[in-house]
């Protein structure tokens, strides 16, 4: 497939101005003091959906129920009564598996919810922890933590042989670099490492960290893994950038890149960005944006013209750009497709749980229970509940 690249002078509200209308602004507390942003009002965009239940219905009053064999298959519901301005109304959450079932066939069963629900038969979930799995399933997909390739570009290079190639840092790629984050020790590092080596030194001795809104960042820094000699490939650091999801390409003169240059299946959007008047008290850096053609559009939207000043706003917005990015990423085909699988069985999984862990609440967890209870040899409702409650102790 193609890419799309991103138009800073197209006005805001089309398609290619990244006002995404594809993911949700997260909750605004993320932006204010201790969240870690700068306060340049940059949106970091997520599925919203995913934090409904922490946000409406834990810890407050509501009854979560599961059915089995639906014509929508396993389905988990949560039911909670509010109020609103003198207004009664239920707010209701439904997951159910979207890999295989429409729109307006969820609607259907919201139908059926409201009229005679004789095809359905939803269980009350009497597991006492049984919101604790919920909201770890629907979490499932929230990431705190994000790794990025990092490619330093050469004038007149074009090719991923010449690319992976290059081990200068420049002091123009090292003022940059410093704008991202902090240049740490990968021995015994404790923070996000990103899937490199802080025991044995065998993916370099530094690599650039840093935490930002509570997120944090390795970056996988081209010049900084392992070069190895007579190798034109550079495997080592092809396995680590070719397997992010997102890059930033920097350059200090301008040349034509090419996201095709870099075969990978995993890498969908890059950032390009390329200094200009470096290492003086001027610098600047231009930016520009490209992504694999199914990747939604994502902001922050870039500015006409796409020149910021060294300093913290464009760091918030770059980093920003970088975490919106990989969450769009996630949407295009190849990573929906992975992620429905994904939910699926995970889906189906709660469902059982929920469901062997309410039978056991109940005292009724196999064959051999109820033979156990209709004989009276049983411990009793309470003794249920503690060994259920007990069973799951060490687990959440």
């Amino acid at each position: 497939g193609g890419y799309w690249i991103e138009d800073a002078e197209a006005p805001v509200g089309t398609p290619t101005s990244s006002d995404s209308s594809f993911c949700e602004e997260e909750e605004a507390e993320v932006l204010g003091p201790g969240g870690g942003g700068g306060g340049f009002g940059y949106r970091l965009e997520s599925n919203s959906t995913a934090r409904a239940y922490r946000k409406h219905f834990l810890g407050r009053e509501h009854i979560n129920y599961y059915c089995t064999g639906s014509s929508l298959g396993n389905l988990i519901m949560s039911l909670k009564h509010e109020e609103c301005e003198g207004q009664e109304f239920l707010r209701i959450m439904l997951r159910y598996d979207t890999n295989t079932h429409t729109h307006s066939q969820v609607l259907c069963v919201f139908q059926l919810l409201c009229d005679d629900v004789t095809g359905l038969k939803f269980n009350p979930v009497l597991y006492p922890r049984g919101s604790h799995l919920i909201v770890s399933f629907d979490e499932h997909e929230v990431n705190n933590t994000f790794k990025f390739g990092m490619i330093y570009q050469k004038f007149g290079q074009t090719s991923e042989e010449e690319l992976f190639g290059n081990n200068e840092e420049t002091p123009a790629f090292a003022e940059f670099l410093s704008v991202l984050g902090d240049t740490i020790e990968l021995q015994d590092f404790k923070g996000f490492r990103g899937g490199l080596d802080v025991s044995h030194g065998q993916t370099g001795s530094q690599s650039v960290y840093t935490v930002f809104r509570n997120r944090e960042i390795m970056f996988h820094v081209s010049t900084k893994l392992p070069f190895t000699e007579g190798d034109v490939q550079q495997l080592q650091r092809k396995r680590h950038i070719g397997n992010d999801i997102v890059a930033a390409v920097f350059q200090e003169e301008p040349t034509p890149f090419v996201p095709d240059m870099i075969a990978s299946n995993f890498l969908h959007a890059y950032v390009l960005v390329q200094a200009e008047n470096p290492c003086t008290d001027h610098t600047t850096y231009k930016v520009s944006v490209t992504a694999r053609e199914d990747v939604p559009p994502f902001g922050p939207p870039l500015p006409n013209p796409a020149v910021f000043k060294k300093g913290p706003e464009f760091r918030e917005f770059l980093l920003t750009k970088l975490i919106n990015a990989e969450n769009a990423c996630y949407k295009s085909d190849k990573f929906a497709k992975l992620e429905g699988r994904t939910r699926a069985a995970l889906l189906d999984n709660l469902h059982d749980e929920l469901h062997r862990q309410t039978q056991a609440t109940l005292g009724l967890g196999s064959v051999t229970d109820e033979d156990k209870l209709e004989n009276g040899g049983h411990g009793g409702l309470l003794e249920s509940f503690k060994v259920s409650n007990n069973t799951r102790e060490g687990e959440l």
